[in-house]
């Protein structure tokens, strides 16, 4: 299931965190207006015939033209008497007949559960794409969409999600969404876009900022209008169910009788709608979102399209299918299916089905680097998509689908290490440029020949209004010969006498939009560090030494404006000149530092074997090393100083300030509380912390913390979170955890935790079958540090990396106590 949300701030980091709407406020705090309060929500139904024809008639006339037939009057007394302040009128008799219809405003009626489209309902996407007959699936496929007007139906996108969010299988969700995809891709092509669209649960590109923009009482009352409900009895499908897709669900099971073949949703059709959704904007937006909504679920085709219709409004579609299995999903449909017409080649499935298992796998990675890397230089399946259904997954895809100006690239990301000494260890052979890690914003600054300027933020979203100050500079910094160029740099807030460094919650008090130079209270100086792109020319395979040369000769430096990051190149001989930088980097209010490899090359008279180096196994994708000796080839991948966008490679090392030799950070997610005893009873302590499941969505609990709040966080945080508000919801689905809070927290911010170690439990969930099939992992004595207010929910530390740190927890503790049985042996002990 896809992991709940927090809504990207548009324009960077806020210091007082918008008010974030919740999944509950869709149906909490709504007060019942009824003079008679339905005495159980079975009893729903307002009379399914008289809703339908009520829904039917206000349809009708908002499509009239000024010929059109007057709405019959049975209808419009139908509706008359309609209220729903009243009791539900009695239901039909059962032995019913719908009329025929005798014109187009004639309703008639049937039985809901003859609506559901049954030729798409039994498809075995989960088989295996080696066995899956798409060719069979097809041409059954092609009538029935001929018969409903041509294109794939949104039943078929909705087996595919019932089938994903029926396994934990990561292989299963992959192959589903691979048949799934070779069906459209086959038979209907221009259906793949707006599918990869809604099973990635987004509309668009993050730096389009196009949103949906539906408040929570768009969702309620389309779902009270359609089905019947009334405040009460959507209230308690709610508290029973605790999601918005599964109360629809259920409303739509019970609902009895439906218009007679209303017309099918179509991929195509349902992500048009929340297009315009997105785009109506204005007097009267609101009234035109609530009649797409409304009609998005009177047209659903049974209880399962509806639950996967209202996820996708409330942006939760909970398959398991992020961003990264959507683009290994697109390689391997591409390898099996074409369009017809197309001219790229495929390998046929008898081949691949013959081919050993390592074999197969090779053929995937391959494939699957290209359109990754391709989607990592242009993250946008508006350019992907159509690209490769023209030509496929070919080398080609790097060229036509890469690095532009003014589309963001994914940014490169740097590794976690416990402590200098780590690092050096790590980084052992190479040349090394270490440098400060500013407490700011990262930017990618774009600028074309014609400068033009866009600003974009690590999350890729668009925030040149909120610096101006910074667009006026390019002029005065681009220096002789430089047309065009992407360069990347910390924006922070600065003293505008001095230049001294201020801190990060400084720089959140600049507005986001429509911002004035001369109402500018807070200065920034950008402090750039890489150059990635010159003159129409990508650096990105250019050592970061070269890089950063044209960088700083190219350029040209505003003192306590625009300036380079403050650096130092060393090796890991330079011990102590390392740790002078660091803690001049902490003096000067830095997060701490950053090493960056130089070069490619490794110092002949260091060895990258393994086993002289147990600390570093982390291997990176896309590089690769020789192995040292013949009999034991080394794991151990290069560390190339190439760079490598949306990678978390150890070519790039941070360490902070807070880390230790003894503890890592994490950064986890606050997600219910404790009422506090003696001292603290005013306030939620313990507060219960949860790591995320990159592959489900679901949130894992791992510890609960108490120590590192001060009293007045602990006012705030009791203030935000306080019963009653929309920020305290009911116990939710997407949470693992069998523990009873006395508060459970709308998941929306994001701590770093400092902590002791890690350790087996049988209580927390977190990892739970990446270590042991029967544990999870938990924090020995966790201690809060800070709220990671640049971090949103999907930047959370994950289940997988837990269960690394636990491992690598393992391996050194095997090391020392091999050590210390060594010392012992030879005398050495302590003591």
């Amino acid at each position: 299931m896809s992991s709940p949300a927090k809504k990207r701030k548009r324009n960077g980091d806020n210091a007082s965190p918008q008010k974030v709407r919740t999944i509950a406020s869709f149906f909490k705090g709504q007060t019942s207006q009824e003079s008679r309060i339905e005495p159980d929500v079975t009893e729903q139904t307002l009379s399914d015939e008289a809703l339908a024809r009520k829904l039917q008639a206000e349809w009708n006339k908002e499509e009239q033209t000024a010929e059109s037939t007057p709405i019959s009057n049975n209808i419009q007394s139908t509706e008359a008497e309609l209220d729903t302040n009243t009791a539900p009128p009695a239901p039909p008799p059962a032995d019913i007949t719908p009329a025929a219809p005798t014109s187009k405003n004639t309703l008639s009626l049937q039985s809901s559960s003859g609506t559901e489209d049954t030729v798409s309902l039994d498809i075995p996407f989960d088989q295996s794409p080696q066995t899956f007959d798409v060719g069979k699936y097809v041409s059954e496929l092609r009538p029935h969409w001929a018969s409903e007007g041509g294109d794939a139906t949104y039943a078929l996108l909705t087996r595919a999600f019932v089938l994903a969010n029926s396994t934990t299988s990561r292989i299963k969700i992959v192959d589903t969404l691979v048949n799934f995809l070779r069906v459209l891709i086959e038979g209907d092509p221009t259906s793949v876009l707006p599918a990869v669209w809604l099973a990635t649960n987004s509309i668009s590109p993050p730096y389009d900022e196009m949103e949906l923009g539906l408040g929570g009482s768009s969702i309620s009352k389309a779902l009270k209008k359609i089905y019947g409900l009334n405040n009460q009895g959507l209230k308690t499908l709610y508290d029973k169910y605790g999601d918005a897709g599964d109360v629809a669900f259920e409303a739509k099971k019970r609902q009895t009788f439906t218009l007679m073949k209303p017309k099918p949703l179509k991929i195509k059709g349902v992500y048009q709608s929340l297009l315009k959704v997105a785009t109506s904007k204005g007097s009267g937006s609101q009234e035109t979102k609530q009649r797409i909504v409304e009609k998005l679920l009177q047209d659903t085709r049974g209880a399962e399209e509806s639950r996967y219709i209202v996820r996708t409004l409330v942006q939760n579609l909970r398959i398991g299918a992020v961003k990264t299995t959507m683009l290994i999903a697109l390689a391997r449909a591409f390898l099996y299916s074409k369009p017809d017409g197309a001219e790229f080649s495929i390998r046929p499935k008898h081949e691949l089905s013959r081919l050993k298992k390592d074999e197969l796998a090779e053929i995937y990675t391959n494939a699957e680097e290209i359109v990754k890397a391709s989607y990592a230089r242009h993250p946008s399946y508006n350019d992907l998509v159509p690209c490769l259904l023209e030509i496929g997954v070919t080398e080609e895809l790097l060229i036509r689908c890469g690095l532009v100006l003014h589309t963001p690239l994914r940014p490169m990301l740097g590794s976690i290490t416990r402590d200098l000494s780590d690092m050096l260890t790590k980084l052992q052979g190479r040349d090394f440029s270490c440098e400060y890690k500013y407490d700011g914003q990262r930017a990618q600054v774009h600028c074309d020949e014609q400068g033009k300027v866009s600003i974009f933020s690590r999350h890729l979203e668009l925030m040149t209004e909120k610096y101006p100050d910074l667009v006026s500079l390019v002029p005065q910094i681009r220096g002789e010969g430089v047309s065009s160029f992407i360069l990347e740099g910390e924006v922070v807030a600065v003293d505008r006498d001095t230049g001294d460094l201020l801190p990060f919650q400084t720089l959140t008090n600049r507005a986001k939009k429509n911002v004035e130079i001369g109402a500018i209270v807070v200065t920034v100086c950008l402090f750039s560090f890489d150059l990635m792109y010159l003159n129409g020319e990508p650096l990105l395979d250019r050592p970061f030494r070269e890089r950063r040369e044209l960088l700083r000769s190219l350029f040209v430096e505003i003192p306590n404006r625009f300036t380079w990051v403050k650096s130092l190149d060393a090796t890991s001989a330079d011990s102590e000149s390392v740790l002078e930088f660091f803690k001049g980097a902490t003096e000067a209010k830095c997060e701490g530092i950053m090493a960056k490899v130089l070069d490619n090359t490794v110092k002949p008279t260091i060895t990258t074997n393994e086993e002289q180096d147990p600390s570093n196994k982390i291997s990176t994708t896309n590089s690769t090393t020789t192995p040292t000796t013949k009999e034991k080839p080394s794991r151990r991948k290069a560390l190339l100083s190439t760079y490598e966008p949306d990678k978390r490679l150890e070519s790039w090392l941070k360490v902070k300030k807070d880390y230790s030799t003894s503890s890592e950070t994490l950064d986890l997610i606050p997600i219910a509380g404790w009422h506090g005893q003696g001292r603290k009873a005013k306030w939620w302590s313990p507060i219960l912390l949860a790591v995320r499941n990159p592959e489900s969505g679901a949130l894992e609990a791992v510890t609960k913390c108490m120590s590192g709040f001060t009293d007045k966080f602990y006012a705030s945080n009791k203030e935000k979170y306080s019963e009653g508000s929309p920020n305290v919801i009911s116990r939710p689905a997407y949470v693992e955890y069998s523990g009873h809070p006395d508060v459970w927290f709308e998941p929306q911010e994001v701590w770093e935790m400092a902590f002791a170690d890690i350790t087996l439990s049988p209580t927390y969930t977190a990892a739970i079958g990446l270590v042991s099939e029967e544990r999870g992992l938990s924090l020995r004595f966790p201690r809060f540090l800070k709220v990671r207010e640049d971090k949103g929910l999907d930047e959370a530390s994950s289940s997988d990396y837990l269960a690394l740190l636990w491992r690598k927890q393992a391996e050194k503790a095997k090391v020392e106590d091999a050590s210390g049985k060594g010392k012992e042996e030879l005398g050495w002990a302590d003591g």
